[in-house]
């Protein structure tokens, strides 16, 4: 598997552990040495692993957070780290995402993640089904 393919494969994890609400899983995937933030829609930016994790605990146990599908995806790598643009669709609309990836021990993790509303586009595609209805926090 090249880089490419292994981040992607961490960013699938990364949307699996949401849609499944598995905070262990969630968990695992955060960087443990590299600085980290986060942005969650309509929230401050979080930049402590601490309240990042804090945050993802109260998300992942509401049982009225979205399901959300990804979908869109393009990886760019830069040796030691990498960047995954895409699109999360839920119930309500769509957001932009990326994640931020850098690799410690050899294993993907994810440093940053930043999603906001698409309020505009520059061209119709497609859209998915959207998820059953629920809300973030």
């Amino acid at each position: 598997m090249d880089d490419g393919d292994a981040v992607l494969t961490a960013n699938l994890e990364f949307y699996r552990a949401f849609t499944t609400r598995d905070y262990t899983a969630m968990e695992k995937l955060w960087a443990r040495r590299a600085p980290v933030a986060c942005i969650h829609p309509g929230w401050p930016v979080l930049s402590e692993r601490a309240e990042i994790m804090q945050s993802w605990a109260g998300i992942l146990s509401n049982s009225e957070a979205p399901r959300i599908a990804c979908y869109d995806e393009r990886v760019y790598v830069y040796g030691e780290v990498a960047l995954v643009t895409c699109e999360e669709e839920l119930d309500g609309g769509t957001l932009a995402a990326s994640n931020f990836f850098v690799r410690e021990d050899g294993v993907w993790r994810l440093a940053h993640h930043h999603a906001g509303q698409v309020v505009a586009r520059r061209g119709q595609r497609p859209r998915p089904d959207r998820p059953s209805s629920g809300r973030l926090n």
